[in-house]
């Protein structure tokens, strides 16, 4: 798995529901490394911290392979890597084969990968629609979020490579799922409701399944 674009965003606001709202989501390649910090990626625009940054989600990566089918539903959007508002663009990633946990080594940064990310309105805004949420979903390639254990810089062509394998897990992919279904898997509840690459909120969300 290699990076092949590093993306950020500046600051940029639209109208909604009579409000003018400020989102990082329109990120765009640039084509100088990027650094992984602890809470966010330097130099990113992070406007709604209740639900992007900090420590679990601190960077998001999407996959290049997926981009044919996005492309395929929304042939008329400008597209350029970013626009799925990850940071890094990671060729031959696949959500069926990360587990929560899992440590990587990404450029001079150690990384591990946290949860799936979960479309909001401002993506639904991005691509013009709100159909574009449940296609989101149904479709089950995610992109990951991860947490920074060691700081550093990312640049095009660096590695993602797996450095220790998360026990007694679950995928990205498999997570993304049992945040949507009704019918909740409660094995795969059982193997992350311990695990402390996931945010508190998040595993009390998924206890409550459990009774």
């Amino acid at each position: 798995m290699q990076v092949i674009s590093t993306n950020i965003a500046q600051p940029s606001t639209f109208m909604w529901n009579g409000k003018e709202v400020t989102t990082g989501i329109y990120k765009k390649p640039t084509d100088v490394s990027i650094y992984l910090g602890k809470e966010d990626v330097r130099g990113d625009e992070v406007s709604d911290r209740k639900v992007h940054g900090g420590e679990f989600k601190a960077c998001y990566l999407f996959s290049a392979n997926q981009y044919p089918y996005w492309r395929g539903l929304y042939p008329n959007l400008e597209w350029t890597y970013g626009m799925l508002g990850e940071n890094l663009t990671v060729e031959n990633l696949d959500e069926k084969q990360l587990f929560i946990g899992d440590i990587y080594k990404l450029g001079n940064a150690l990384v591990q990968i946290t949860q799936p990310r979960e479309p909001c309105f401002k993506f639904a805004h991005k691509f013009g629609t709100n159909k574009v949420l449940q296609q989101f979903i149904t479709h089950g390639y995610s992109g990951t979020y991860v947490r920074v254990i060691e700081e550093g810089d990312v640049k095009t062509g660096d590695n993602f490579k797996l450095i220790e394998r998360a026990k007694d897990s679950i995928t990205i992919f498999q997570f993304f799922k049992l945040l949507y279904t009704e019918d909740k898997n409660k094995d795969h509840i059982t193997l992350i409701l311990n695990n402390e690459a996931l945010p508190q909120r998040i595993r009390k969300r998924l206890k409550f399944f459990m009774r």
